[in-house]
């Protein structure tokens, strides 16, 4: 598969002023692989080492904090020559030895000639604490499920070289708006986790897909429950299972009360913070003004929570494929919608996407662009009718404004209609 965060790795290595790298990001989403990819496609070698596999690893660095010393004993120990800038140094699974994650600085103050890598399990909710890593001595890249144009590149190369010879104003001709809506409802069937995609490319066979995401479910569950911190692993779940619910009853915010009877915000915030940590959720703020910076105006206790990838909660959901293949009405069909778009912003725009309400109006996102606020409407069918969205247009006035339906490509005055599958590429088409 090719991921796009392959280009972000290459343009960090050839950074002058590049530091150690920790690839951030969710269970199984591609990150040991993108790094063993990685070395062995733009370097003369590399060597992996993993601590929760090798306990005896972290004795090195525990023992050592000159990097150079750590470099020769793990050439010994690999059996290979670390060469600076010709072999990439792989740390996987770093969370389990704070000693290397520690020595990460000394490599950027002493050793920088080495390319070093570092990931691991729910690594995010470790470098959330204070003081758990080195601060401003290492770079961080942000893996996530594979996109939607992702997706399309690894299940239909021919169709993948269409999408990308997309631009705007420039008309998509009916057949592929067609194929292109198809491959659409197959992302939300499958959505971006790699084991999925790997699996619907090998066998096409749905009930291979909910069966892996059934054990999907099941890992992420068992993480909780490993969970040892101060937070409560049975509130992380209620959180975590609580995220349909909450979806489906179209509230324009996260209600403490659904989670369990008299529940309050001081029970559940930790554990919020912790799978937004663990790259599991995604949280929305909402904004008291639709203005630049977005930032300045969040409302810190008036959020939504969105599942990092759309297939999982298409299965949590329980929402049948012919659903989706049929483009039926469902219960859940809006806010199944809504996370598929988020997906596809998270990482596209220089802030991260928010949301308007003020008990008389909704916006379903708005998206900073440089100094412009764009409003974005979704919705699932054809239906043009968006009251909101429409008198906020026109009494803000805004240079573009976006509205993601099954609709084709075409501009209303300052309204800009987008097929659902081109959200992915928002920023080049506005």
């Amino acid at each position: 598969m090719n991921r796009n965060a392959f280009d972000k790795l290459t343009a960090w290595k050839s950074d002058p002023d590049r530091k150690p790298l920790i690839l951030r990001g969710a269970r199984q989403v591609g990150k040991t692989w993108l790094m063993k990819e990685f070395g062995a496609k733009r370097y003369a070698s590399h060597v992996y080492f993993n601590f929760d596999e090798e306990d005896a690893l972290s004795s090195i660095f525990e023992a050592n904090k000159n990097p150079h010393r750590i470099v020769e004993l793990l050439g010994l120990l690999c059996g290979q020559k670390i060469l600076p800038e010709k072999t990439l140094i792989v740390f996987d699974e770093i969370q389990e030895c704070p000693a290397a994650l520690n020595a990460l600085k000394y490599f950027k103050e002493k050793a920088n000639e080495y390319h070093v890598v570092a990931a691991g399990s729910l690594l995010g909710t470790l470098l959330a604490q204070p003081k758990s890593h080195p601060v401003g001595m290492v770079n961080l890249i942000e893996l996530s499920p594979l996109t939607f144009d992702e997706f399309l590149a690894a299940s239909d190369e021919a169709l993948y070289a269409y999408f990308g010879q997309i631009q705007k104003n420039r008309p998509i001709e009916d057949i592929f708006h067609k194929r292109l809506l198809e491959a659409y409802a197959h992302y939300l069937i499958i959505g971006g986790l790699p084991e999925c995609v790997s699996s619907w490319i090998r066998h096409k066979d749905p009930r291979r897909i909910r069966r892996i995401q059934n054990e999907l479910v099941t890992v992420y569950e068992n993480d909780f429950s490993k969970h040892n911190g101060k937070i409560a692993a049975g509130r992380i779940l209620l959180v975590f299972r609580g995220i349909v619910s909450q979806l489906a009853k179209g509230n324009e915010k996260f209600i403490y009360g659904c989670l369990k009877a008299g529940a309050r915000a001081r029970e559940f915030e930790e554990a919020i913070e912790w799978l937004a940590s663990a790259g599991m959720l995604n949280r929305v703020y909402n904004v008291s003004k639709p203005e630049h910076p977005l930032a300045a105006f969040e409302k810190l206790n008036h959020f939504k929570l969105f599942l990092f990838d759309t297939g999982l909660l298409k299965h949590m959901a329980g929402v049948d494929n012919s659903a989706i293949l049929l483009n039926g009405d469902f219960q859940f069909k809006g806010p199944l919608i809504e996370n598929f778009v988020l997906q596809q912003f998270i990482g596209q725009f220089d802030a991260p996407p928010r949301f308007f309400a003020d008990g008389r109006a909704e916006i379903d996102f708005l998206i900073q662009n440089g100094t412009e606020i764009i409003p974005v409407e979704v919705k699932g069918g054809e239906d043009k009718s968006a009251p909101d969205f429409k008198n906020y247009v026109k009494t803000r006035r805004p240079r573009v404004a976006l509205r993601f339906s099954r609709r084709g490509y075409a501009t209303d005055g300052n309204i800009t209609n987008l097929p659902l599958y081109l959200a992915g590429i928002a920023r080049k088409m506005i």
